[in-house]
Formats: structure tokens, C-alpha cells, sequence
């Protein structure tokens, strides 16, 4: 037992007091309980009043009482005080012969004799006292069982608080787990609304709807794909979605997907995919990554298109693309057969023929660069170099002595097809208007083409001289100027400048150097 006297040290003292508040006890109403170990104690000590008090600071609070009205300072709370220190019960036989009696805190009483025992916890803190009171003096004290009842209820009143406060600690956790519970069940509600929303409006959509764990784990599908695809409902989770998938087309699929799986971009492409009809229909798959606050991916939610239809408009506008284009060429070939004919009735023409002849299959040559074109179409450009593309591309303007009217110099470039045709519409735009209104309409106008590499960027430079004055930029841009700026800048990603000087035109083209050979960039 820890004695008063001794525990100056505030540290103990404010362990004392948290102690006590844990039994969540002071100041609250009386209980049968505590009231009935009080009333024992008086009955079996003979003595009119009893008391539990416990120690609050500077004041002795009272549980239990009986007897008196006892105030929280005075005799009571400094024989209390006195007996909190004392091991076992303490006893003042005749409290105007004590020593206490002199302490200022005693103040006028009638109490005679006093016996208290202290309330210690487990760690040995003395909490309060419970003790008995008379008003007449025992000069013989408590007997042994008097002394030996007091310690046992005393121990007994610690059970009460302890009992106590595990009855407070077991509510507390009660009100706790119906909290969680409570709050789970929530949680609960509110995911089922939000799942229920989702499958709502996932539903709803035109589009098929998948979601995806980060490993690539097809774990969900709504109605549509069903609808679509007309596979039983769960036949398709996991990595069976590809078998759904034209057996041309399911290696392209799945590689596209492993690799946005292992780099966490998005995921685009267009496969066909097995339709409730039992045909195949074109289908444009995409899907975006889901990521937590350290950019990890934790789930895939992706989207199929249906765009059979638009496959079917693309495919008849590329046969009827094509359809013109093979017209233009027959129509170039039957304008050379009559030239070569009209050569052989008209000897005298030979040489006229001849020229023209040649610069229609120029003009030929050079369609095949502007035309549409499928994949298997498309003209090789393997080995070509920009310059050598762009004198074949001139040469239909070539003069009647076969000397280059377009004289193309500077820096040569690598190129490939996929620059072919913005290439082949820029400046054979540029081509047909200088022969129509610019320097090649007048027999001694040239045009002069200057390339130059710069650093990271590639400018072509198209400079007319010779041709008529030129008044000044046109007041209204028609397609040609359309078609211009959608080649350089909207296909090559490089800016375009014109400048309508009185000498000729001038049009400056400032591409990144690599979007002359992009294929070739790509696999760098």
C-alpha cells in the first residue's frame, strides 16, 4: 500500500485520481449495492453511522451514508485521509484525545471514535476508506471480528467498483460492436445501392460493359454483352472471353490486352466478335485502368463498341473510292492510246504526242500517291528517298526539253509510305495551282523547292519566281487552302506559313523530322 504521506510525487497522484475516474463513480446516485456493505459494516461494529467515502482532490466524497448529515471536508474527511495511509483498520478511540484533533481540518464535531479501513486497488493505490463512526468514545476499540469484517467489505467495495467498472467496459465494447455493426451494415446498404446504380446504368448502355481484376481477370459483364454475344450468363469469366473472338483476329486481341496489363495503358482494338447469330460482327474494344492513391492498378473497366455498321459504310466508300480512281487511270490510259493513234495517222505530230504522252503517265504515276489506297494497294516506298519521290512527282511539269520546271535541293530525308499521301497532296496542290494561276503558267516561270534539316525539325521551303505578279493573298481560302493545311499540319503535325509576295508565292512547311519516316521512328 502506497501511504499519502509518502506520495508527493504528483505523477502518483495523478494515477490515483485516473484510477478512480475509470470506475466512472463520483458524483453519481446512490446504490443498494454499496449503501448495503455500508450498512452492514455499522450493524456488525455497533455504531450509528457508516460511510464509503473515496478521496477527490482535497474532498472526501461519500458513496454510501448513513446516521449523518457529514460534510465532505471536515472530521469524517481527515480521519478518512488519516486512515488511507494506515495499513489494516485504523481506529481513533477518543477523537478529542487524538492527535488529528488539533489539525485544522477537523473543525467542531461530535464525533468520538472512528474506525476506517482504506479501499486499495490492485496496484496498491489507496482509493478512499470505508469506516464507521460514534459519538461516544471506545476506550477497548473494535474486537477482532469487528476489525477482520471491516477489511473483508472493504475488499468487498473494491469488487463493487471493480465490477463496476467492467460492467461500464463491457457496455462501452457492446455499444461499440452494435456501432461497427451498425456502421458495416451501412456500408452494406450502401454498396448494394451503389452496385444496384451501376448495374443500372451499365445495363442501360448501348455498349457492352466488362470490368477486369489488375491480373486480367475477366469478373464481369452486363446485359448487353449477353444480348450480343448470346453466351449463358458466367460462360465467359476469367479468360474465356477470347474464345468469343474470330480465331484470325484472338492473338491480335490478346496480345494488345498483355500488353496494356503489363504497362497499365489504355487498351483500343478492333477484332470481330462471335454475334448471338452465329456470324461475326466488328467490334471496337477499349478500356481504361483503375488506379489507388500509389498509382497502382486496381481494376480494368472497358467498354465493345458495335461498329459493324461504320466497317460496312468504310468499306463501300474505299470500293467507291477505288472504283474512281481505277476510272482516272483508264481514263489516262485511253487519252494515251489516242494520242499514240492520232501520232500514227499524223506523223507530222510524233513529237507532241511523245511529250504528252509522258507527262500523262507522269500525271498517273503521280495519282497513284494521292489516290485511296487499301493496305495491299498502297505503292512501295522501300528505299525511296524524299527527293527522289518528289522528282517523280514533278515531272508531269517538266519542260518541252525535259529540263525540271520544280527543281527540288538541300537536305535529302528518309520516307516511307505513311508519309506518302499528305506528302503527294501538299505539293501536288502546290503543282496544280502554280501550272493554273502561278509561275508555271508562264513558259519562263520556275519553282524552286528547298529542303533543310534543323536540329530536331525538317522545313521545306517552295519559292515561285517568273510566274505573273502577284497581287496579294486571295479574300476567301477555299478547299485547296483546306487541303494544305490538313496535310501539313493536321497529318504531318507541322506548321504551315504562305506569304503572297508580288515575285511569286511562298509557302514554308515546318515538320518534326520524323514525320517523314514514322514507321521507321516507331521501331527505333
Amino acid at each position: 500500500m502506497i501511504s499519502l504521506t509518502e506520495s508527493d510525487s504528483g505523477a502518483i497522484e495523478a494515477e490515483r485520481l485516473r484510477v478512480l475516474r475509470s470506475f466512472d463513480i463520483l458524483d453519481t446516485d446512490p446504490e443498494q449495492a454499496f449503501d448495503d456493505v455500508m450498512l452492514l459494516a455499522a450493524r456488525i461494529c455497533d455504531a450509528p453511522i457508516g460511510m464509503v467515502s473515496l478521496a477527490v482532490g482535497d474532498r472526501q466524497w461519500f458513496k454510501a451514508r448513513n446516521g449523518a448529515d457529514v460534510p465532505e471536508s471536515g472530521a469524517a474527511g481527515a480521519f478518512g485521509r488519516y486512515a488511507m495511509g494506515q495499513p489494516g483498520v485504523t481506529q481513533v478511540c477518543d477523537a478529542r484525545d487524538s492527535a488529528l484533533a488539533d489539525r485544522p481540518a477537523m473543525g467542531p464535531s461530535d464525533f468520538r471514535f472512528y474506525a476506517g479501513a482504506p479501499l486499495i486497488d490492485d496496484q496498491g493505490l489507496a482509493l478512499g476508506a470505508l469506516c464507521i463512526i460514534d459519538t461516544h468514545p471506545r476506550p477497548q476499540g473494535l474486537d477482532e471480528t469487528q476489525r477482520m469484517t471491516m477489511e473483508v467489505l472493504a475488499r468487498q467495495v473494491m469488487a463493487l467498483l471493480e465490477r463496476r467498472r467492467a460492467l461500464r467496459e463491457r457496455r462501452r465494447s457492446d455499444e461499440a460492436a452494435t456501432a461497427a455493426v451498425e456502421a458495416a451494415r451501412l456500408v452494406t446498404e450502401k454498396l448494394a445501392e451503389s452496385d444496384a446504380r451501376f448495374q443500372a446504368i451499365a445495363d442501360s448502355m448501348p455498349q457492352m460493359v466488362w470490368s477486369s481484376r489488375p491480373d486480367g481477370h475477366h469478373d464481369y459483364y452486363n446485359a448487353r454483352w449477353y444480348a450480343f454475344t448470346g453466351a449463358a450468363e458466367g460462360s465467359t469469366l476469367g479468360d474465356a472471353w477470347g474464345e468469343m473472338i474470330h480465331p484470325e483476329d484472338q492473338e491480335r486481341a490478346r496480345t494488345a490486352w498483355r500488353a496494356s496489363l503489363s504497362t497499365g495503358e489504355p487498351y483500343e482494338v478492333e477484332y470481330r466478335l462471335l454475334h448471338h447469330t452465329g456470324s461475326y460482327a466488328w467490334t471496337l474494344s477499349r478500356a481504361m485502368p483503375i488506379r489507388n492513391a500509389e498509382g497502382a492498378v486496381t481494376r480494368w473497366f472497358g467498354t465493345g463498341t458495335d461498329i459493324a455498321e461504320m466497317k460496312r459504310l468504310e468499306q463501300a466508300k474505299a470500293l467507291l473510292s477505288q472504283e474512281l480512281s481505277h476510272r482516272i487511270k483508264n481514263i489516262f490510259a485511253v487519252i494515251s492510246a489516242l494520242l499514240a493513234l492520232s501520232a500514227r495517222q499524223y506523223p507530222e505530230a510524233r513529237a507532241f504526242a511523245r511529250a504528252a504522252r509522258t507527262r500523262i503517265a507522269a500525271l498517273a504515276r503521280a495519282h497513284e500517291f494521292v489516290r485511296p489506297h487499301t493496305e495491299s494497294s498502297r505503292p512501295s516506298l522501300d528505299g525511296t528517298t524524299l527527293h527522289a519521290f518528289l522528282h517523280d512527282l514533278f515531272l508531269p511539269y517538266d519542260d518541252d526539253g525535259g529540263r525540271a520546271r520544280v527543281v527540288v535541293s538541300g537536305d535529302d530525308a528518309d520516307f516511307d509510305d505513311q508519309a506518302a499521301t499528305p506528302v503527294a497532296l501538299l505539293f501536288h496542290e502546290l503543282a496544280t495551282n502554280a501550272a493554273k494561276y502561278g509561275a508555271l503558267s508562264a513558259p519562263e516561270g520556275r519553282v524552286e523547292l528547298t529542303t533543310s534539316r534543323r536540329g530536331d525539325r525538317y522545313v521545306m521551303t517552295w519559292q515561285e519566281r517568273g510566274g505573273p505578279a502577284v497581287k496579294g493573298a486571295p479574300e476567301a481560302s477555299g478547299f485547296g487552302s483546306s487541303l494544305l493545311a490538313l496535310s501539313v499540319e493536321g497529318q504531318l503535325g507541322g506548321a504551315l506559313e504562305q506569304t503572297w509576295a508580288p515575285e511569286g508565292l511562298r509557302v514554308v512547311a515546318d515538320l518534326p523530322a520524323t514525320a517523314l519516316a514514322p514507321r521507321r521512328a516507331a521501331s527505333r
